[in-house]
């Protein structure tokens, strides 16, 4: 393989994909992407159902685990990040949101020039083929990645839909349109029965491509700098134990490993907080405080009720009727293995002053057995989680040892700050409401857990310190900031600040968190990200009527 292009991309994954594609369509530029993970082959990726068998393969998932504290009962917490193309996009639920207005306005109004809500619709649009109602002035048609609605209609989401109209909160048929606030069923990457990840919707189109090179198992071990310029990578083909080997960079080199891997990369490469790069016996080559931390998380009580009179997936996941299930997906019916975790969004606000919708929930006519994420329950039931959108609580991704191959440390902080636990509790009470209303009287047979006896909010926390768990939406490790925020790794170009020729495209550059799932948002920043590398003109913004005022 040649050992010089004009970029190389750390990371096939949300982003990292799309930036492959943008940045070879024109035949001008040598791109080599690396990914540290195998080919996307294993059959489970494909299949939608087949998420819960992602989350416990170490093939394909870094496997990550976060730090315990007293605000999680000193619980250690599953943090999945995918590790084979497409990245995270091969293993997670599927469910596209693309969050809020808010959401991005907070990011202008931050400093960051052109990442407002009108100046990132485009993108949002460009990358999205949908498939589906929706306003073409918010949603995409010729994109590549296949959007559509799910096809997959059980009673108990409609009578939990009822539910929560009979608690003031309206039908929406699109959360990614005008307004996302309401409740309706999930928007997901999947078509035709598989899931559509951005290697799958981008990349595989453009390996065909003479200018493009992908390396699998290619573990990037550190950045090659010469005077505070990056020039390329040094990576271990086949991880640890391979051979180094070195690729170099005639323009840039771009980071798109994520949220965990890309400041974990650069503290490796000498470029973070200094008294922490020091303690590790790494040579400081740009002293950047505000690497790795900023970590955020969505964190996630869950409720489990007991169904009497209908048949929920539980049941059909188990024996016979599970052969039958495999038996219609693969001639084309529909089934279980077509699903998504949630098949019911709803966003809500935690008081009536509260403008901006800060609750999210989440409906399954499924059940887990309890502590045992990803294994039902033995009986007929369903799920209710909420949690709140934009967590205050900050925590951090810090290198354990010079090893490149040694985890990080990786601390959300769930539940640090009192706002936190404010919102959370009024999530939860939320959350069990809609389990209480009439129109899912007919089927409720009782909550499992946290249980009926837990009332009081000091007894709502406790159990959510006990019982909750990740969204795997972790963000924010490399936030983008101007130069007068000190916690800030790059800029608006998504530039490293202090480094010549080194970018950070992907979730880690998100200064504050979205109302969202952040599958979406990462491919929107893959899709800005790459015109900024091109130098590409921005296209026009978007000012679209905000429902939300009206």
């Amino acid at each position: 393989m040649s050992s010089e292009f004009d970029y190389v991309v750390v990371g096939a994954g949300s982003a990292g994909c799309i930036l492959a594609n943008r940045l070879t369509e024109s035949g001008k530029n040598t791109v080599c992407l690396l990914e540290a993970g195998p080919p996307d082959w294993n059959p489970f990726i494909h299949i939608p159902a087949g998420f819960i068998k992602t989350l416990y393969n170490p093939k394909i998932n870094w496997m990550y685990e976060a730090e315990p504290t007293y605000w999680t009962a000193d619980r250690i917490i599953d943090v999945p990040r995918g590790k084979t193309l497409g990245g995270s996009s091969s293993i997670n639920g599927h469910i596209y949101n693309r969050g809020q207005r808010l959401d991005y306005d907070t990011w202008s109004q931050r400093g960051n020039r052109g990442w407002g809500y009108a100046d990132i619709l485009p993108y949002f649009k460009k990358c999205e083929q949908r498939i589906g109602a929706g306003d073409d002035t918010f949603r995409g048609r010729e994109g590549k990645l296949q959007v559509t609605d799910l096809n997959y209609k059980h009673p108990l989401c409609e009578a939990f839909m009822e539910g929560a109209g009979e608690l003031g909160i309206p039908r929406n048929q699109d959360y990614n349109g005008a307004l996302q606030e309401g409740i309706s069923y999930v928007q997901r990457t999947t078509y035709r029965r598989r899931r559509v990840s951005t290697a799958r919707a981008f990349l595989n189109p453009a390996k065909k491509r003479s200018n493009l090179k992908v390396v699998t198992n290619a573990f990037v071990t550190r950045i090659l700098l010469n005077n505070k310029t990056a020039h390329g990578v040094e990576f271990s083909k086949g991880g640890q134990g391979g051979e180094l080997s070195k690729v170099s960079a005639k323009k840039e080199v771009i980071l798109s490993g994520g949220t965990i891997n890309s400041p974990q990369l650069l503290q490796l490469s000498g470029i973070g907080e200094g008294a922490l790069l020091r303690s590790l016996g790494i040579e400081i080559v740009h002293e950047l405080a505000g690497v790795g931390e900023n970590l955020r998380d969505h964190y996630a009580p869950r409720f489990c009720a007991r169904v009497k009179g209908i048949e929920t997936i539980n049941e059909q996941s188990k024996g016979v009727k599970l052969f039958g299930e495999i038996a219609k997906y693969f001639i084309g019916g529909k089934s279980i293995l077509n699903l998504s975790p949630s098949m019911v969004y709803g966003f809500w606000h935690s008081d009536p002053v509260v403008k901006n919708n800060d609750i999210q929930f989440v409906f399954a006519p499924a059940s887990y057995k309890l502590g045992k994420h990803g294994l039902l329950a033995d009986h007929p039931g369903f799920t209710v989680a909420a949690w709140q959108h934009r967590p205050d609580s900050k925590g951090w991704v810090r290198l354990r040892s010079a090893d490149p191959f040694e985890k990080p440390i990786i601390q959300p902080n769930y539940l640090y700050e009192e706002s936190d636990r404010a919102v959370t509790i009024k999530a939860m009470k939320l959350a069990r409401s809609l389990m209480h209303t009439k129109s899912m009287r007919p089927y409720f047979d009782g909550e499992e857990y946290p249980g009926s006896e837990i009332e009081s909010d000091d007894e709502l926390l406790d159990a959510a310190r006990h019982w909750g768990s990740t969204t795997y939406h972790v963000m924010g490790t490399c936030r983008m900031g101007p130069d007068s925020d000190p916690m800030a790794v790059v800029d608006d170009n998504l530039r490293v600040k202090g480094i010549a020729n080194l970018r950070v495209i992907d979730a880690s550059i998100m200064p504050t968190m979205l109302s969202a799932n952040l599958n979406a948002g990462a491919m929107m920043i893959g899709e800005k990200g790459a015109d900024l590398v091109l130098g590409n003109p921005a296209p026009e913004p978007i000012i679209a009527a905000d429902d939300s005022k009206l």
